[in-house]
């Protein structure tokens, strides 16, 4: 059952990958200034021009998140479905998880006197911080207050 579960897993992870990898490079960026479409606006938007866009609610018209080009265009499609792949929901179920495994590895150093933060045992006693918490670090790299010693 662990092989399967494995295996689906690194399925789904070359998937996000690929699809990842065919979206326009970044960095992407958006304008926190930019008022996005109501429903009321987005009924009288311009849709003629077939834009592809990535919107949330039931409805195509609860409003629009991002416009990505031309419906035709590969490219705005595959722009479309990587944000989309990005909704908040799944960002923060992948927060939730990375939590949890950053706490298991936590517990794990702090050792019987449940102070300091020793060896990792959840990583058969490597020196905390250990390989797994170095690595959840990694992507956060580009951020203020990462040091370089952490990466693993």
């Amino acid at each position: 059952m662990t092989d399967d579960l494995v295996t689906w897993l690194r399925q789904q992870l070359d998937d996000d990958e690929r699809v990842a990898h065919s979206a326009t490079a970044g960095p992407w960026w958006h304008n926190p200034g930019k008022a996005w479409l109501d429903a009321e606006a987005f009924e009288q938007y311009d849709r003629s021009k077939g834009e592809e866009f990535v919107g949330y609610g039931e409805s195509p018209f609860s409003g629009c998140v991002a416009a990505t080009g031309p419906a035709s265009h590969a490219q705005s499609m595959a722009d479309a479905e990587h944000i989309a792949r990005h909704d908040p929901a799944r960002v923060l179920a992948e927060v939730a998880a990375k939590r949890r495994i950053l706490d298991e590895h936590f517990e794990a150093s702090l050792g019987d006197t449940g102070v300091g933060a020793g060896d990792c045992t959840t990583c058969t006693n490597y020196a905390w911080p250990c390989p797994t918490v170095r690595l959840l670090a990694l992507p956060y790299a580009d951020r203020p207050g990462y040091r370089p010693e952490w990466r693993p």
